[in-house]
């Protein structure tokens, strides 16, 4: 296991991966780090959807114009939804949840990127949720938030760089 400061170090956005699938063990413990992550009053009103299906990865990177391309070559994604008249703290519980996996699947040697969904669309006006919706029959009280491509990442990421830590952005007692 490697231990959380070099974890927060060496977790990257990485947007090439192998056509190699994921171990469903790897993939069951990702999910279990979403499931265990933090939410408001304990409402765990969130919904993973995993998709493997290479025509559905097609689709769902086409639901928005920019920055989702990369969605139809990892061999997973998960998308991540959550109803606003279950939680009003929706879009804050998925986000925790999401970086949750996120950092189990770098400690497991998986790639991830975080693909902004809400408030997304494309150039006609249709929403990337409600493109979504369409593909993976999600119910309309359900908003999406994001979906994250999950895969073995074939682009070299550096770890963050200490020295350019904003420090000046840290603020004690007052701004």
């Amino acid at each position: 296991m490697t231990d959380f400061k070099t974890l927060v170090q060496t977790r990257r956005s990485h947007r090439k991966f192998s056509e190699k699938p994921l171990d469903g063990d790897d993939v069951r413990l990702i999910l279990r780090a979403g499931l265990m992550a933090p939410t408001s009053k304990s409402t765990r009103a969130w919904h993973f959807i995993v998709v493997e299906d290479r025509t559905d990865l097609e689709k769902l990177s086409d639901a928005k114009d920019l920055g989702g391309a990369f969605i139809k070559d990892a061999p997973l994604a998960i998308v991540l939804t959550a109803s606003p008249h279950e939680s009003d703290c929706w879009i804050e519980d998925c986000s925790i949840a999401a970086i949750s996996m996120q950092y189990q699947a770098e400690e497991l040697g998986i790639g991830s990127c975080w693909v902004q969904m809400d408030k997304r669309g494309l150039s006609d006006g249709t929403s990337a949720t409600e493109v979504i919706r369409g593909i993976l029959g999600i119910p309309d009280e359900q908003n999406v938030l994001c979906v994250i491509a999950f895969g073995f990442a074939t682009d070299e990421r550096k770890p963050q760089n200490e020295d350019k830590l904003k420090w000046e952005n840290v603020h004690i007692n007052t701004f």
